[in-house]
């Protein structure tokens, strides 16, 4: 089958295009530009990659064209589809028509923690042998790339009936293509009888799409009552919404997870995590497991912060009420779990200053990666520098938690608004929000300034977070160099 990909170098779409070459078509696809990592990759593996969008680049002898949410009606490639009659997929039905039917997926949704818990479910069932198929929005660094097709073989289960293989999927509620107006992780479920979702927050976020929490929720609530009866939801019991909206909305069975000392309202959580202090020795973050009251042992992860622990429960409670997976294996499994590139991703050391890259946008997620990153190392100044560039992060909605959400920070140096066109009303405004933080925040300029300012600043021993959903203006490169010692490598 011959596809084409307008928008490629997503990288959700160029994970697709990755697969469908796996599969044996014969794929090619556009873009405006092909930078690392998404780029270099697609040509290395051989994917004909156009730069810029033409007409001429679509024939009716492809049998495929995939359109990325990123393009418009207007966009010439699109266009030229549908005037020609080509077969039009979103990534999210391509994945689903390609992928997932014959498959039993695990899908992954909610506002915080989607990317890190796919990873680990995906990691979990590796380990256990199953050869899961994944598509994650990030790059784990337990695999050589986002997705993978994985196995499609049916395997024998403890009924010593056939069981589909596991495909675990990212479910991202953000829309799936301009004439598809609905999100994505609606294609993903429905595929058979016993699907499994993880629910791990609700908190209203993508406000370009969804302009009241009620509006974003909705999503949700519809998701989980698509979730056929005789499957599973995993839900955090200490998220009220999420709690809520799956007591409302699931016909499926809910197990609840939640840390010991969460408010769990009036459900009663099944799995339950103890954490323990932070083991410096290790670089090891600690927790107790227990599951329906039992207790299942001490696990151990590499990335810190409660919010990881929380994760790493819902995985494991996935993973072995939805998969027969061991709890031993899973413990295993999750002691080896490297994280992900972008989460608390750990850059470089230069001048003794450790420099980590993060994704995080959303306010709940600026907290606990910072409070996170503060228990890893409580002795050096943590000096946190935000860039709002989403289109959540660059409006008033959050304006009060984003106040909040840099408490653990000794520092705090806010970057110029990522996106320009919003209107003045509903802008974030980055210099009450430094006024609202207090002395230890600072509204700058420019990257260049930020730079200046931590290169004078950061001493060894101390740790800088990057915090941005984009490229951040080249500061992570711009730093890894400048804060070296003179003839050093960072």
């Amino acid at each position: 089958m011959r596809v084409h990909l307008i928008g490629i170098s997503g990288t959700g779409m160029g994970q697709l295009a990755m697969l469908m070459q796996q599969a044996g078509h014969d794929v090619g696809g556009s873009d405006v530009a092909f930078d690392p990592p998404m780029g270099p990759a697609l040509e290395a593996a051989g994917i004909r990659c156009f730069r810029g969008y033409d007409a001429t680049h679509i024939s009716p002898s492809l049998d495929r064209v995939i359109v990325g949410n990123a393009i418009r009606r207007d966009n010439p490639e699109a266009a030229a589809a549908s005037e020609l009659g080509v077969s039009r997929y979103s990534m999210s039905a391509a994945l689903r028509e390609q992928f997932l039917i014959g498959r039993k997926p695990l899908v992954v949704c909610g506002t915080h923690g989607k990317t890190t818990t796919s990873a680990m479910c995906a990691w979990v069932l590796s380990q256990a042998g199953l050869d899961p198929g994944y598509f994650i929005g990030g790059l784990p660094k337990n695999f050589p790339s986002g997705a993978s097709i994985g196995s499609t073989k049916r395997r024998l289960d403890a009924t010593l009936a056939a069981a589909r293989a596991p495909f675990v999927v990212e479910g991202d509620e953000y829309d799936a293509v301009y004439w598809h107006k609905e999100p994505k992780f609606f294609d993903y479920i429905g595929i058979g009888h016993d699907d499994v979702v993880i629910l791990t927050s609700v908190e209203h976020d993508h406000v370009d799409i969804y302009p009241s929490a009620q509006v974003y929720e909705a999503q949700f609530a519809a998701l989980l009552s698509r979730l056929p009866p005789s499957g599973l939801l995993v839900c955090d019991a200490h998220d009220p919404r999420a709690r809520d909206i799956a007591q409302q909305s699931a016909r499926a069975p809910i197990v609840y997870y939640a840390i010991d000392g969460d408010d769990a309202g009036n459900v009663t959580p099944t799995w339950q995590g103890a954490l323990a202090p932070f083991d410096r020795a290790s670089g090891t973050q600690p927790f107790d497991l227990y599951a329906g009251g039992s207790y299942c042992g001490r696990f151990s992860l590499t990335v810190p912060g409660a919010h990881n622990v929380r994760n790493a429960i819902a995985a494991v409670a996935a993973c072995a009420e939805g998969f027969g997976v061991g709890v031993a294996t899973a413990r295993a499994a999750l002691a080896s779990f490297a994280g992900v590139r972008r989460r608390q991703d750990l850059q470089g050391m230069p001048g003794g200053i450790a420099v980590y890259d993060d994704f995080a946008h959303h306010p709940t997620a600026v907290d606990e990666t910072l409070r996170a990153l503060k228990s890893k190392y409580p002795d050096g100044q943590l000096w946190a520098v935000f860039e709002p560039r989403s289109a959540t992060a660059c409006r008033s909605l959050h304006q009060a938690k984003y106040a909040a959400a840099f408490n653990a920070a000794d520092r705090v140096l806010l970057a110029p608004l990522g996106r320009t066109n919003i209107a003045e009303s509903e802008r974030l405004d980055v210099e009450r929000l430094a006024r609202d933080i207090g002395n230890r925040a600072e509204a700058m300029p420019s990257v260049e300034a930020i730079a200046a300012r931590i290169k004078g600043g950061a001493r060894s021993g101390d740790v800088v977070a990057l915090l941005s959903n984009g490229a951040f203006g080249g500061l992570l490169a711009r730093l890894l160099t400048s804060l070296a010692p003179e003839g050093s490598a960072s």
